[in-house]
């Protein structure tokens, strides 16, 4: 699926990035190195899995993890962002899940492999419907949660990002290019763990929006 709703409005999603090592404690957790630029990586838009969906564990793996994060929805194209207007491109938020076969990338990282089957597999990009950005007035500092079976797993704030959001904003612009629908996941808060067949999931983004998501048993 490659499609995501903004408003009730199917839209065709373009590049999927994804910012690696965002947050102090989810790198302290995981042993990283902290990075001195944002660490961006790549998911194809066949992985996105919207709300309502039910997650397939891919077959590969033995220990899919769970990533919560903020999504930004980019509304224009730029090669380049004025400092002071980068979220002027942003149209939409959400709050998704980059999930993670880590089995598979601890595999491929020590070999110096790139992690793209970790982290680009079919359904390895969920996410809730996107809010237009005035439901949203301070993306910078909200708060989003992430529930399994009602238990409350990660906490995120924004205010705590290593590279803030005009700052991966301004870097993507800058290195890649922004185009309409793309997608940014922008780093995952501590607390990361490991997903089991029939678990409920619940993303919570500010009270602004929720997702819900079931992996099959």
């Amino acid at each position: 699926m490659s499609h995501i709703f903004l408003n009730g409005q199917a839209i065709r999603a373009n590049n999927i990035f994804c910012i690696g090592r965002n947050y102090v404690a989810h790198i302290a957790e995981l042993g990283n190195e902290t990075p001195g630029e944002p660490l961006v990586f790549l998911k194809p838009n066949s992985a996105i899995l919207n709300s309502g969906s039910e997650i397939r564990l891919p077959s590969f793996s033995g220990n899919v993890h769970y990533e919560a994060e903020l999504v930004l929805l980019i509304g224009g194209d730029a090669e380049g962002l004025a400092e002071g207007r980068e979220l002027d491109i942003v149209a939409g938020y959400a709050v998704g899940l980059d999930l993670t076969a880590r089995d598979i990338q601890d595999e491929l990282k020590s070999k110096g492999w790139p992690w793209t089957k970790a982290k680009g597999f079919k359904g390895a990009a969920c996410l809730s419907a996107f809010v237009p950005v005035d439901r949203l007035p301070d993306p910078m500092h909200c708060m989003f949660d992430f529930y399994i079976n009602g238990e409350l797993r990660q906490h995120g704030d924004t205010a705590l990002m290593i590279y803030n959001l005009p700052v991966i904003l301004r870097s993507l612009a800058e290195t890649y290019g922004l185009r309409q629908g793309d997608l940014i996941f922008t780093g995952t808060p501590c607390g990361v763990g490991r997903l089991n067949p029939g678990d409920q999931l619940t993303l919570d983004l500010a009270g602004s929006v929720k997702a819900e998501f079931t992996v099959a048993a």
